[in-house]
């Protein structure tokens, strides 16, 4: 009898213990949970404090040749146009429903917006211009139209380049990488181990 009771009260205490360790873990998880997400929230606003994020920068070349012909004479010009385009993220389209966790993989997803291209910034000091057909550039504003009709087809040249798939791609990757870091340092330095991946929309 005296045996038995001993057994009882050991079950008791183990079952005790198993509730206790249970709910440590139930408790811990909370905890766990809210400061990601409060982390979370304090790196997506201290995000949408610098409005724009710039992680990539691009520089492109591009070459076009304008013709034209008056008065039984022609005029030909051919301009060398290098440009840098930046390409952005606006951070203030990040919403609080583009940063999600989940606890079972302990991961914490933000979903992107679009990169935005911007410019292109003409390197003027780098443009070179080659002229042909002096005569009918000398009697009438054949150079002025060909010159700006250059600049119009190398601007929009540049951007044709930008928008190509290796520039893009490095492009997102910077951004996902400076997202990825903002995100993850701030759980670091609180302890929590949490795999932080940024995905465009």
């Amino acid at each position: 009898m005296k045996s038995f009771r001993t057994a009882a009260i050991l079950v008791a205490i183990l079952i005790a213990i198993g509730g206790g360790l249970w709910w440590l873990e139930r408790y811990t998880n909370r905890q766990i949970e809210g400061s990601v997400e409060t982390i979370a929230t304090a790196s997506l606003q201290g995000l949408k404090e610098q409005a724009r994020l710039v992680p990539f920068v691009a520089r492109f070349v591009a070459v076009t040749t304008s013709e034209q012909s008056r008065f039984g004479l022609s005029a030909k010009q051919t301009m060398i146009l290098p440009g840098v385009v930046r390409y952005e993220l606006d951070l203030n389209q990040i919403t609080a429903q583009d940063v999600a966790w989940d606890e079972a993989k302990k991961t914490l997803t933000i979903y992107l917006p679009p990169i935005i291209l911007t410019g292109p910034e003409i390197d003027l000091k780098g443009m070179q211009v080659y002229d042909g057909g002096g005569l009918l550039m000398a009697l009438t504003d054949a150079e002025k139209t060909l010159d700006a009709a250059n600049k119009t087809n190398g601007q929009k040249a540049l951007i044709a380049q930008a928008r190509g798939e290796v520039p893009m791609r490095l492009a997102r990757d910077a951004a996902r990488n400076a997202i990825e870091r903002s995100f993850a340092m701030p759980l670091r330095a609180a302890g929590i181990e949490a795999r932080v991946t940024a995905q465009f929309k």
